[in-house]
């Protein structure tokens, strides 16, 4: 064999080589990222709690802080409404309990429902209406008319002046302060309500008692 059959042959063994290294480098890529194993917790996100958010138990330094995004709509964020308040009684003084704002486009009442919260807020009565807004949302829910007359009278019936409620509901400031959680749930991850997270922790639910086992877990129970 001579030296330029055996210099073609090594030229042509390179490309192929070549080739090679490009379509696997190119099947790699194209695979999905492996998915984490099934019932592991995700991983830390950047913090679900900001020093404005509205904390309904302290549980004081160490407490373990759920976050709740929530819809007052949404019949899911209904239903887990019990559940909750019973894991912040069970749990009193070990965790730190917040709620923000989710509210779906798809709900018609819910900005309004949230933005009468955030209105309450502000007269010192959040808590109170948050409980009134679920409490009372087979009344409301669904509506595809504009309910803020029927959430002017839960603030009336809770004691709230009335000039500074309707002050507050009609302030872009307020309806602000609920799109900024809305804004922070988005960069989370947050895509459906009620999303919980523990310790920064998103909870992957699948039943009622995936936020009590993500409590316990942080507890070390």
């Amino acid at each position: 064999m001579n030296t330029n059959v055996k210099v073609a042959l090594v030229f042509s063994g390179a490309i192929v080589l070549i080739v090679i290294a490009f379509i696997v480098v190119a099947i790699l890529q194209a695979q999905p990222p492996s998915p984490e194993t099934e019932g592991s917790p995700a991983p830390p996100a950047a913090s679900a709690i900001r020093e404005d958010s509205h904390i309904l138990d302290d549980g004081g330094a160490g407490a373990v802080t759920v976050v709740e995004f929530l819809d007052f709509e949404c019949e899911a964020c209904g239903a887990f409404y019990p559940v909750v308040e019973d894991l912040r009684a069970e749990f009193s003084g070990q965790i730190t309990f917040a709620i923000r704002y989710f509210p779906l486009p798809g709900h018609f009442n819910s900005k309004n429902a949230a933005i009468a919260v955030e209105a309450a807020f502000q007269q010192g009565q959040l808590e109170a209406m948050y409980k009134r807004m679920f409490e009372t949302q087979a009344e409301w829910g669904e509506a595809q008319e504009s309910r803020a007359a029927l959430f002017r009278q839960f603030a009336e019936e809770l004691g709230l002046d009335l000039a500074e409620y309707d002050a507050a509901v009609a302030d872009p400031a307020t309806a602000e302060r609920v799109q900024s959680d809305f804004d922070d749930g988005v960069a989370l991850g947050v895509g459906s309500t009620p999303t919980f997270f523990v310790n920064d922790r998103m909870v992957q639910l699948t039943s009622f008692d995936d936020l009590r086992e993500a409590i316990e877990a942080e507890l070390g129970r």
